[in-house]
């Protein structure tokens, strides 16, 4: 199958810059890079804009007329899903699994709050707002990420029965389409390094459902890029995640009908910088938003990549990036997560 021929919405600002990090740089003792998809534009930016291009032309293909996905209370999937839909004439249902002290209820009146796991009241901003303006059905599953894809069925099982067709979107935009997506910018990456005479030699991103993780490790093999991809894990072990990664690419392969191989030292996920738990704020990370924020004038947000440019850090002072080298790092956005987490990025 030709990767270019596939039904695609266009959504993203494409290509996303590429910007080094000078001052950064000076103060780490290794070249940074950043891969800006902070800035794919809409439905203020982040990496899923990419993935919905495929995944809102396969709904829009199969004659869908409601997009269905979960993630978090914060979540930048449901957020640009319900975005997405809205620019494709459909309607978007976002289903939240709870976050590690439990979510508490959500109303539906212009006065609701959330009563977070330290039981005090956070009104409904960031993300949330945001999945409120676009008029998404927001539904909570009070159960953790594994049950939540079960109330993901249903919430569709529910539509089919009210004789709408729903199209399911796992949680993270993490499908073979997902994958292709990112293997696509991979290309547009490589174009850009080659243009700029940068030569990385290490990529580090989040991992979170590892779908961009897998994208840009099967981009890096579909363009012949001898790059090595560290993931930073911020919600599952790293064993999950070498298992998760490793099977979508390989799903991605037959799909394409491509030879994608791809070996046991291709798969690198540092799961030391998760903290606490998923969507819970580490010092690490709250001091890699400031530091990037304050040398660079560029904002990353709490719950993914101020954890992973937190690991980006860490391993550049442990000497895993060695010094004079070329990192870069991929941005995946996020920013209107911050607004969510408020106290916890000051």
């Amino acid at each position: 199958m030709n990767i270019h021929s596939l039904p695609r919405l266009p959504l993203a600002t494409l290509p996303t810059p590429l910007d080094e990090l000078p001052r950064l740089s000076q103060e780490l003792g290794v070249r940074v890079v950043m891969k800006r998809d902070d800035l794919t534009g809409f439905a203020l930016g982040g990496n899923k804009a990419r993935k919905l291009e495929f995944l809102v032309a396969d709904a829009l293909e199969k004659n869908c007329d409601v997009l269905v996905t979960g993630g978090g209370v914060q979540s930048n999937h449901i957020r640009t899903t319900a975005a997405a839909a809205r620019k494709a004439g459909m309607d978007a249902v976002g289903v939240f699994f709870a976050s590690p002290g439990g979510v508490a209820r959500h109303h539906a009146d212009a006065d609701a709050v959330l009563k977070d796991e330290r039981d005090d009241v956070r009104e409904v901003n960031g993300n949330l707002l945001l999945d409120e303006i676009l008029g998404a059905q927001l539904i909570y599953a009070q159960a953790d990420k594994l049950e939540t894809e079960q109330v993901i069925q249903r919430a569709c099982d529910d539509l089919r029965a009210q004789g709408r067709n729903p199209y399911l979107i796992p949680v993270g935009g993490s499908t073979k389409l997902g994958v292709i997506s990112y293997m696509l910018a991979v290309g547009e990456m490589l174009e850009q390094v080659r243009a700029q005479n940068i030569s990385p030699d290490a990529v580090v991103i989040t991992t979170g459902s590892c779908g961009t993780h897998a994208g840009v490790l099967a981009g890096m093999k579909f363009y012949g890029a001898d790059i090595p991809v560290h993931g930073i894990t911020v919600s599952r072990p790293r064993a999950e995640c070498l298992e998760r990664v490793a099977r979508l690419v390989s799903e991605t392969a037959q799909f394409l009908e491509r030879e994608i191989v791809v070996n046991e030292n291709d798969l690198i996920v540092h799961d030391e910088y998760i903290g606490e738990a998923y969507a819970k704020i580490t010092p690490a990370a709250r001091a890699a938003i400031q530091r990037v924020a304050r040398l660079e004038g560029i904002f990353l947000d709490p719950v993914y990549t101020g954890k992973a440019m937190a690991g980006l850090f860490d391993l550049a002072g442990r000497g895993t990036f060695a010094p004079g080298s070329t990192v870069l790092f991929w941005h995946t956005g996020g920013a209107p997560g911050i607004f969510g987490f408020p106290r916890d990025v000051v």
